[in-house]
């Protein structure tokens, strides 16, 4: 039976605001890597979290909504479950300035695509977690909670940047579509963030990362984003694997397709505000207002 839990509305997620200035993030990465004894690190990218490296060590800063050693600790919990997830590789967590530094294992891509039946297995597994056996204090919020999920002060964020057309067609899609957040459906615990780039292809198989986003939701959550591969230049023969190994497809069903429409809408304001203080993003921002607008010519996404 599939665990029905109480999240506490007033919940935010583990991790759900930028990084913040690079000095900042400067000072932490030295205490901590001389800390932890580490060799010279090197910078892989900075996105919510500033991610670098250390030979076969992964340093990860960022802002946490509560105590940063939790993540180690679910770490612990997902792995015992039979997830496959990074593991960490320091024990303790340090901090600074309010961020905070956590060391993990450093996955290598064998470069082939995932096994996705193994993640549909894995995520299947995810959502029969009873959440009685998470660490205490572990944020659990609902994924409509998201701050990006507000479309409304996003809408009025995003201001001129949208021309007309691009606003009719992103409103109506919000009003289509706003009853599936009331929708009586079972909740269950859920990643959050199940897309290809948050899946590692290693040689020992495929590896789910970032759990940042941790919540609870209805099953349909966690298959959104990859019933739009489309849209993102991903094969959409990649949901149909994951959905054998998951058990369900929830291809046509109305809650996943109303979830995964909204979360393209949400993709698409978010990289509006981003234009706002990097106009390189208005590339890929122009991008995704030509779906809005119904070209159909309209060009697929790139993740970033």
């Amino acid at each position: 039976m599939r665990p029905v839990p109480a999240p506490d509305p007033s919940a935010r997620p583990f991790v759900d605001r930028p990084v913040g200035p690079p000095e900042l993030v400067a000072a932490l990465l030295e205490r901590a890597v001389e800390h932890w004894r580490l060799p010279r690190p090197r910078h892989l990218r900075t996105g919510m979290n500033a991610i670098y490296t250390a030979e076969d060590v992964v340093v990860r800063i960022g802002h946490t909504s509560a105590d940063p050693a939790l993540a180690l600790a679910l770490a612990d919990v997902l792995t015992a479950a039979g997830v496959r997830v990074a593991e960490p590789r320091r024990p303790d967590v340090v901090t600074e300035g309010g961020l905070s530094a956590t060391a993990w294992e450093r996955l290598r891509s064998d470069g082939t695509d995932p096994d996705w039946r193994t993640v549909g297995r894995m995520v299947a597994t995810v959502h029969a977690i009873e959440v009685n056996t998470l660490p205490a204090g572990l944020p659990l919020p609902t994924c409509s909670s998201f701050p990006w999920w507000n479309f409304d002060p996003l809408l009025a964020a995003v201001g001129d940047l949208l021309d007309d057309r691009a606003r009719h067609g992103i409103e109506a899609v919000v009003d289509a579509n706003r009853w599936w957040v009331d929708e009586p459906e079972p909740r269950v615990l859920c990643h959050g963030d199940v897309h290809p780039h948050n899946v590692v292809s290693t040689a020992a198989g495929p590896v789910l990362i970032d759990w940042d986003l941790l919540s609870v939701g209805p099953p349909a959550w966690d298959h959104s984003m990859l019933l739009r591969l489309d849209r993102w230049s991903w094969p959409p023969t990649w949901y149909a694997a994951f959905a054998d190994g998951y058990g369900r497809s929830y291809a046509a069903d109305p809650l996943a397709e109303a979830i995964a429409e909204l979360r393209l809408v949400a993709a698409s304001l978010m990289r509006l505000v981003a234009a706002q203080a990097d106009p390189d993003a208005m590339s890929e921002a122009q991008h995704r207002l030509a779906y809005w607008r119904g070209d159909p010519a309209a060009p697929t996404w790139t993740p970033v």
